[in-house]
C-alpha cells in the first residue's frame, strides 16, 4: 500500500521516490483514474493504462531523479496548481484534486512545461 498525499506538494516528492524505487505501480498511483500527462513528443497519456505504458518506459531507461525546488501550491478549494524547476532547469506543472479521503492526486500533469534553452 502506498502512502496517501496529504497535501498537493506530496505528489512530486512521491514521484521521485517511486520512481527512484522503479515502482510503476507507485507512479500510477500518484493519479487519478482518468488524468492526462503531456509527453515529451506532445501528445497525452490518458488514464491510468496509458500512463502505465509511459512510465513503463521511462523507468526502462533506468534514469535517476532528484527532487526539483518545489513552489508553493497555489490552492483554490479542492484544486491545486503544483510546480517544480528541475536540476536541468526544466519547469514542470501539474494539476492536483483533492479526492473525498482528503488526500491528493494529479489531474494533469505537464512534466516539460518549460525547458531551458540549449
Amino acid at each position: 500500500m502506498h502512502r496517501p498525499a496529504r497535501e498537493p506538494e506530496d505528489l512530486a516528492r512521491f514521484f521521485v521516490e517511486r520512481a527512484n524505487a522503479g515502482d510503476l505501480d507507485g507512479l500510477v498511483a500518484l493519479y487519478e483514474p482518468d488524468a492526462v500527462v503531456a509527453r515529451g513528443d506532445g501528445s497525452l497519456a490518458t488514464g491510468h493504462d496509458d500512463i502505465r505504458r509511459f512510465y513503463a518506459a521511462m523507468l526502462a531507461r533506468r534514469s535517476s531523479f532528484t527532487p526539483g525546488v518545489q513552489g508553493p501550491a497555489l490552492r483554490n478549494g479542492d484544486v491545486a496548481l503544483t510546480s517544480s524547476v528541475l536540476s536541468n532547469g526544466t519547469t514542470t506543472a501539474e494539476v492536483a484534486r483533492r479526492q473525498p479521503d482528503g488526500s491528493w492526486l494529479w489531474a494533469l500533469d505537464h512534466p516539460t512545461l518549460a525547458r531551458p534553452p540549449r
